[in-house]
């Protein structure tokens, strides 16, 4: 017996986790050895309809969540096409790949967090798993490529069907979407205009939306959002395609039985486009905060570098904003048109934009019924969603491999992982 002085608790736990690493490996490979090889009662057949030969045994190092393991599995042959098939590693869910089911999941949980080289080390810290950043990499964008064609085959299924049955209608439901800036690889801005003067890009806008609920209000009638209701769809897409993409997602979440559906976010041409489409019957609410930016853009135009004047007209306008009286807005900004024809064209579009969405900005009707109207869930979401893991110091993204870490943060971040994992096993 040591010392007490010389103990090295630490020293000890790091020993015995590698031991008993070591013999779960060996129990796992005796359990993988029943259903690598063997007879099988059923014939094999290829994709061709060719009934599949035997070809022997092949050998196969899996790496796991305990370490190494092999097994050897039976390898199937198509005479007709030459396929290869082995039904072990289609059991086992390993099919072109080294790397149990449990080592990916815990792989692409750890590249979709950080960089992919703190998922490097925080796989050997926590589990003792010796693995390379790029083995991180390739894992976790494989696997979020996977999950967005889990969710594509969802979406596409969910119009022929009669949609979810959910324990009961949903009072009100909210859709928002907005968009953020993804730093890219030069080779994958060619084409693309950036919002600067010098009309250089550095980022591809991510289009990111979510969907959650309400049921009541607290007592000085200010909405509730429902626990654990906000899920999210996104991608770096053309705007017609990710309109399909939040429709689904809607439509999964019980679209079909909402009572009343929402639409929140900014006046952006596309957004209003998307909504006029894909939910026509809905309230459409613009942010109050994006239409207060617009007030004070406007106060800026017609007031100049008076800070104290213009201050006194934003907060007064804001509190027309807030009663919902635009039109009195509009009708005191005419009266103060500058001269200056720059000045004047820009309070112009100021105007124009909000006589356009006046109706999208009652916000002392839309308080009143006790509803949203800060599209504050979906900006918030870009930001962890999005924004912290892949906006990065210094990261430059291919849109394949940022949509495939979008995809899996979604998921994740939409409490569906699970979902996933047991899509694959069913």
């Amino acid at each position: 017996m040591e010392a007490a002085g010389t103990a090295d608790l630490e020293a000890w736990e790091s020993a015995l986790r590698v031991a008993v690493l070591a013999c779960g490996a060996k129990v796992l490979a005796e359990m993988l050895a029943e259903h690598g090889s063997g007879r099988r009662e059923q014939e094999l057949l290829c994709r061709c309809g060719q009934r599949l030969e035997s070809r022997g045994v092949r050998r196969k190092e899996l790496m796991t969540i305990l370490g190494p393991v092999a097994y050897d599995r039976s390898r199937y042959q198509c005479p007709r096409c030459q396929a290869v098939r082995y039904p072990g590693d289609e059991a086992l869910d390993v099919v072109g790949t080294t790397r149990s089911p449990g080592l990916r999941r815990m792989m692409a949980r750890a590249g979709s967090q950080s960089t992919f080289k703190d998922g490097r080390d925080d796989l050997k810290i926590y589990a003792g798993l010796e693995v390379s950043a790029k083995d991180v990499e390739r894992v976790a964008e494989r696997i979020g490529q996977e999950m967005d064609i889990w969710s594509r085959e969802e979406r596409e299924q969910m119009p022929a069907e009669d949609g979810p049955e959910p324990d009961k209608d949903i009072p009100l439901m909210y859709i928002s979407y907005d968009g953020t800036g993804v730093p890219m690889r030069p080779e994958e801005l060619v084409g693309v205009k950036g919002k600067h003067a010098d009309g250089v890009a550095k980022t591809r806008e991510a289009k990111l939306g979510c969907v959650f609920t309400q049921t009541t209000v607290d007592e000085e009638g200010r909405p509730i959002r429902d626990p654990d209701s906000t899920t999210f769809a996104g991608a770096i897409e053309r705007a017609e395609v990710f309109g399909w993409r939040i429709y689904g997602e809607a439509w999964r979440r019980g679209l079909a039985r909402a009572r009343r559906v929402v639409v929140l976010g900014d006046g952006a041409e596309w957004v209003k486009n998307l909504a006029e489409m894909h939910f026509p019957q809905a309230l459409s609410i613009i942010d109050l905060y994006h239409a207060r930016q617009h007030i004070s853009a406007l106060c800026r135009t017609l007031v100049g570098s008076d800070e104290k004047k213009m201050e006194r007209r934003r907060q007064r306008w804001w509190a027309l904003l807030d009663a919902g009286r635009v039109e009195t807005i509009i009708f005191q900004a005419r009266r103060f048109l500058p001269e200056d024809p720059d000045l004047k064209k820009a309070a112009e579009i100021e105007i124009r934009y909000l006589d356009k969405n006046k109706e999208r900005m009652r916000y002392n009707t839309f308080r009143a019924q006790g509803l949203f109207v800060g599209s504050g869930v979906v900006e918030a979401g870009c930001k962890t969603v999005i924004g912290q893991r892949l906006k990065q110091s210094g990261m430059e993204w291919s849109v394949r491999g940022a949509n495939a870490i979008i995809a899996l943060r979604c998921i994740m971040k939409s409490n569906r992982l699970e979902d996933y994992w047991e899509s694959r096993t069913a």
